[in-house]
């Protein structure tokens, strides 16, 4: 029974049902792992995770972790088993427990025990624990012995272990490194066993002697074991110790390179590609000019699609990032080469039109970014180039509904964006061609193209005045059904439009939106287009839409929400109305706006509930109405200020007292 409570307490769904406080329900989990059968413990242990989620207090998580200590000490082998998966669920409570020392003295005792899994499970507890223990010695040394157990699963665990405490502990880095080499290195060591310990060789960066030896034998592996398990593991390695200690990357990209170019395995080609990916995120300003136009070499020339895929997603990476602008003016430095003409310009036009989707996405983002970081002569084609490979792949994407085209598509947006951000006199004949596509496309890729509208008029708000005539011809027909599709279409194109008139919406473009709200929306519709209205400031038009809203709710918290929404559009409407200069018409507008201020916050406190208190919401309402009263208390002063100005002798007031603030005469005081 008590089980049964804890568990619908704990659960995510029991919103309804009274409540326990954090003592409660630790007890009732520890009425279950005190009870005599072992389904209803190890029940109560599974539900230790829910239990630090809900309440995560440093007492409560160490009361429980003492708890499940002691199971763990005492149970049987599938309990402890359950004990080591609620620990590593709960990995980031662990730095929580008070009392460590009685926690792993506890865990510790089992590692004594005759069973070779008992001591398999206690190793891989005390791993999970490498974070909050890493220089216990009595841990390193336990670790140490099963390395040479004659048991396999506890020797995987001592390796599991070792790894876990040598990413933590530098002085067990250093000291188990020799054994792991001569592990490693031992004929009499199973190739299988090998092929675990060698990752453990990844951690070995604390410090350079260290991070030399574990590359060294490293190296002596690519170089010695040809077998490709053996050289997958050991240039995986290799790589994640070069990404940790940021040393000897060079030499790693021309290793990586080297069997992207000469090897024949796909396995080895496809990992290179993923590490040299790793590099690039890593260290893209370590990329020297060779390294990058080895890879478009390779990319030139492969026949296979998803390798081809690969390094186009690494050459994506780097053009993003310095290495591209080392590339051209090494390029321009070197020799007389246009940077249209080089590989790397063109392995990007030769994927923009490539059959495979992702080729040509990754394509794009090439070319644009060359585009956006390619040196300003030569310029010109270049762009041109760009464009019309964007525009070719948003043709060919736009039509398709499937989920890879519409990734694709926003792939290309992106770019195209960033492309236009960079070099706006491109942005004219950009916005002509999404809009001319608007109407051909799809509903999801409308979608997508509106965002993209949204952000180029955003960058460039001078041409929101010649997109709007087309947007609103558009929203007249955009909805004739009340589809999950449709209703984004509307509120997207909403968007847009609110974007590109800049606050200011004029009679015909409400009355356009009112009548696609009354047709087709729903009521969610209504209110998330309301909300992009705020956003962009047309207030007084969110206004009207919240108004509406009101009475198509089923709950007075939501009607008084609406209402409070309401009012704040209606204030800040006033706000928006101020011109500059018109110091008297400000004061008014911001009592104006106080006062629906109060009414708002009014009704906001009213939509709360026990469940929904709505604190921040009411909190940041009254900051806004403390910065409307400082505000119209300044400009209050400041007029007091024009109108009775300091006396000639204030100077000599403010020396006399010592006090500078008598410089500005009676209002100081004020």
């Amino acid at each position: 029974m008590s089980l049964s409570t804890a568990r619908s307490f704990l659960s995510e769904a029991c919103y309804g049902e009274q409540e326990l406080d954090a003592n409660s329900a630790l007890m009732e989990l520890d009425k279950g792992l005190r009870s005599g059968k072992l389904g209803e413990q190890c029940e109560a242990v599974v539900l230790f995770p829910k239990l630090f989620q809900k309440y995560p207090f440093p007492i409560l998580i160490n009361s429980a972790f003492l708890k499940l200590a002691d199971i763990f000490r005492l149970g049987n082998n599938f309990l402890r088993l359950c004990v080591l998966k609620v620990t590593q669920q709960s990995e980031k409570h662990l730095e929580k427990i008070l009392n460590v020392d009685e926690f792993v003295k506890r865990v510790f005792s089992v590692i004594h025990s005759n069973d070779p899994v008992a001591r398999a499970i206690t190793l891989r507890m005390l791993g999970s624990l490498a974070s909050i223990i890493p220089e216990r010695k009595n841990a390193h040394h336990s670790i140490r012995q099963s390395l040479d157990s004659h048991d396999n699963v506890e020797v995987e665990a001592a390796i599991f272990a070792a790894a876990s405490f040598s990413a933590q502990s530098k002085d067990f880095a250093a000291g188990i490194c020799n054994k792991v080499s001569e592990m490693i290195q031992g004929l009499d060591t199973p190739v299988d066993l090998k092929l675990k310990l060698i990752p453990m060789l990844q951690h070995m960066h604390h410090d350079a002697s260290l991070a030399s030896s574990s590359r060294e034998l490293l190296q002596h592996l690519v170089n010695s074991y040809p077998s490709t398990p053996m050289v997958i593991v050991s240039l995986h390695t290799f790589t994640q110790l070069a990404a940790f200690s940021l040393i000897d990357i060079p030499k790693q990209l021309q290793l990586l390179l080297q069997y992207l170019r000469d090897d024949p395995r796909k396995a080895v080609k496809r990992l290179a590609i993923n590490d040299l990916k790793l590099l690039a995120k890593k260290a893209p300003h370590l990329w020297i000019r060779e390294n990058t136009q080895t890879l478009c070499e390779c990319a030139l020339t492969i026949p296979y699609n998803s390798l081809k895929l690969g390094m186009l997603a690494v050459l994506s990476t780097l053009s993003g990032t310095i290495a591209i602008k080392q590339y051209f003016s090494n390029a321009a430095a070197g020799s007389s080469i246009l940077p249209r003409l080089t590989d790397l310009v063109k392995l990007a036009q030769e994927c923009c039109y490539h059959s495979n989707l992702s080729v040509a996405a990754h394509g794009v983002v090439v070319l644009s970014n060359i585009a956006i970081s390619c040196p300003e002569k030569d310029i010109v084609q270049l762009e041109q180039d760009t464009v019309l490979g964007v525009e070719s792949l948003l043709m060919l994407c736009s039509q398709d509904s499937s989920p890879s085209a519409q990734t694709t598509l926003k792939t290309a947006l992106t770019s195209l964006v960033k492309l236009l951000k960079n070099r706006p006199h491109l942005s004219q004949s950009a916005v002509e061609f999404l809009l001319g596509q608007l109407h051909l496309s799809c509903h999801s890729s409308r979608v997508h193209m509106c965002h993209a509208l949204s952000a180029i008029a955003t960058h460039l708000p001078v041409l929101g005045d010649g997109m709007l005539g087309d947007l609103v011809d558009l929203y007249r027909v955009a909805g004739h059904t009340s589809t999950g599709e449709q209703q984004e279409l509307l509120v997207s194109l909403a968007t847009v439009i609110f974007v590109a008139s800049q606050s200011s919406l004029s009679l015909e473009v409400k009355t356009v939106i009112k009548q696609q709200l009354e047709n087709v929306a729903n009521g969610w519709t209504v209110y998330r287009i309301a909300r992009q209205a705020s956003r962009m400031g047309c207030h007084e038009f969110s206004s009207e839409l919240y108004q509406c809203l009101r009475t198509r709710v089923a709950s007075e918290h939501f009607y008084f929400w609406l209402n409070s929404l309401k009012e704040f559009s209606q204030a800040e409407q006033c706000l928006s109305l101020v011109e500059e200069g018109d110091y008297s018409g400000a004061m008014s507008a911001i009592a104006e706006a106080l006062r629906s201020y109060q009414k708002g916050i009014a009704s906001l406190t009213a939509a709360s509930t026990p469940l929904s208190p709505l604190t921040f919401q009411c909190e940041f309402i009254k900051l806004r109405i403390d910065t409307l009263q400082a505000l119209s208390q300044l400009i209050c002063t400041c007029n007091s200020l024009k109108t009775s100005p300091p006396p000639a002798i204030a100077t000599t007031i403010a020396l006399t007292s010592g006090d500078d603030v008598q410089r500005c005469g009676r209002i100081s005081v004020q």
